[in-house]
């Protein structure tokens, strides 16, 4: 017996088309960088995409080359996410945080021959232009300024009459978009989304209990576009019809809350970090700002604190916490509660909330041990590791890294987690960031979310040190809130509640910012090195 369904190839095109056909007049809100807000329509980005598609084929790209942005989150970069692909060729965005070496490496090791940039970066570029070999670069206007000699203006590129545009005709499994990771372990390794992972992706993350997405949604992209497909989110905002709203280079947790405001954001998502920030705005100036009720956050790129996702409840918002990788597309898991979770404590909602979450459809996960697979029950340990149809099985390049992916195809994430039995995920820790006191594993993460539950407490970061008897010891580095204060003893006596006293910091730095990496996660490489000198004062 054969199948008798249609063989029709998914495709992001596909996205595009059903976004100016069911929802042409659903709009796409940028900030420009002199904070003027920017608007369109979805008809407007079929149109203008369409005619990016035209124009790169009239410059000459060929079917699966890639195409570089170096560009804020604005209607420009969307016009790039479906115009590229149209054009069949890669998506290839990148990170405008790096500097000129880093992101010289990455565009030799793509390929990139083209390069879309804001008129605002330019500064960056001029620095770039003489590590690369880059044949065109295309100005965006955010600014409005003229193009300065040497460099195209993108209005005048894309000024063809696409009417009649054909999309080029590709397999499902060709590739339309690119991100390199974050190289914390060495060199950055590209990744390559296919069209059919980036649609089947974006139908998950729509879910109902996933993020929910539909027509009757605004949301705000805080994640930056450079960074995974921003979550993969513009994508399915296109696909359900979903508003799109997007903060340009503004992103003080200020200028954040006024465009929740102003646009009735009921969707947001970024990083901890940034949720921090919008936490302190919020209790230091309350009734300011006047929030949808019942507005969603999607918070991934590091472990959410339970403090956190109480704290916004009393301001009537609501944490969905998740996981996932460059690698994953990168949504691999999101954390909601079942039924059955009704009826438990406030408190231990929070701590079932609090998780990683359950994988999406499609997404398969595996506890490693040194013994193999390990069992659901919430306590045993091991490599969290990955497969499905958005995750990827190589990177450009170097197809298959003994490191990365097992002989049996998975993915090996480098986090080390435990499910529980009813398929709730936890992550311990970053293999690289677990500490080993005396033989044991102390999990960096679980004392970073407890410091931060203190009420004097805005930011920690749990970091090992040299001890000459116990080999590594855990470092807490702090940041306090602004006019609060805490004493390293009142911390320890905090932790001891919940913690065994071997696990619990002897040792507190107290600074007045923590470092970040591009994507907004604590980098603890810096305060590793920072701290090198350090020698840990837990008794022997």
């Amino acid at each position: 017996m054969h199948t008798t369904m249609q063989s029709v190839p998914l495709s992001t095109n596909q996205l595009l088309e059903r976004g100016k056909q069911f929802f042409a007049n659903r709009e796409i809100v940028s900030r420009l960088p002199d904070k003027t807000l920017h608007r369109t329509t979805f008809e407007a980005l079929h149109r203008r995409a369409r005619q990016l598609a035209a124009a790169l084929v009239r410059a000459g790209t060929k079917p699966g080359e890639p195409v570089a942005t170096l560009m804020w989150n604005h209607a420009w970069h969307m016009e790039a996410y479906f115009g590229i692909p149209a054009a069949g060729a890669v998506l290839h965005t990148l990170n405008l945080r790096l500097s000129p070496e880093d992101l010289a490496y990455i565009i030799a090791d793509a390929g990139d021959r083209i390069l879309l940039v804001d008129d605002v970066l330019l500064p960056l570029v001029e620095k770039l232009v003489p590590l690369v070999k880059l044949e065109r670069i295309i100005v965006a206007p955010t600014c409005g300024k003229p193009v300065q000699q040497g460099y195209q203006d993108y209005e005048t590129f894309i000024d063809v009459d696409a009417t009649d545009f054909q999309y080029q005709e590709l397999e499902e499994n060709a590739p339309c978009g690119m991100c390199y990771t974050s190289g914390t372990t060495g060199r950055p390794k590209g990744v390559v989304y296919s069209h059919r992972s980036t649609v089947l992706h974006s139908l998950a993350i729509s879910l109902p209990d996933c993020l929910d997405l539909s027509c009757n949604d605004a949301v705000l992209a805080v994640t930056p576009m450079f960074h995974a497909n921003s979550w993969g989110v513009p994508y399915a905002s296109i696909m359900v019809g979903a508003n799109l709203v997007f903060p340009g280079p503004h992103m003080a947790a200020e200028d954040l809350l006024d465009l929740m405001e102003r646009e009735t954001v009921t969707l947001a998502l970024g990083v901890p970090t940034v949720w921090m920030t919008i936490q302190q705005a919020l209790d230091n100036a309350p009734g300011r700002w006047q929030l949808k009720q019942g507005m969603r956050m999607m918070v991934g790129g590091s472990a959410v604190p339970k403090a956190m996702i109480a704290a916004f409840e009393k301001h009537g918002l609501a944490i969905k916490h998740g996981w996932g990788m460059t690698e994953l597309s990168p949504v691999g898991t999101l954390s909601w509660l079942k039924p059955e979770h009704a009826a438990l404590p406030e408190e231990s909602q929070y701590q079932v909330r609090a998780r990683q979450g359950i994988a999406l459809p499609l997404v398969e996960l595996r506890i490693m041990g040194e013994n193999g697979p390990q069992p659901w029950d919430g306590a045993s340990v091991g490599e969290l590791q990955a497969r499905g149809p958005w995750v990827t099985g190589g990177y450009h390049n170097t197809p298959r890294d003994p490191d990365k992916i097992t002989d049996d195809g998975w993915l090996r994430t480098g986090d080390v987690a435990t499910i529980d039995a009813e398929g709730y995920m936890r992550i311990s820790d970053r293999t690289k960031d677990l500490i080993k006191s005396g033989g044991e594993w102390i999990s960096s993460v679980d004392l970073e979310n407890a410091i931060m539950g203190h009420p004097a407490v805005a930011e920690a970061a749990v970091v090992a040190v040299r001890h000459p008897k116990w080999d590594e010891r855990p470092l807490a580095v702090v940041v306090k809130k602004p006019g609060k204060e805490v004493a390293p003893e009142e911390l320890r006596a905090f932790l001891a509640a919940q913690f065994p006293n071997w696990q619990c910091p002897d040792d507190y730095a107290f600074v007045e910012a923590l470092p970040r990496t591009s994507t907004g996660k604590f980098m603890k490489t810096k305060l590793r090195d920072d701290f090198k000198e350090w020698v840990s004062r837990t008794p022997q």
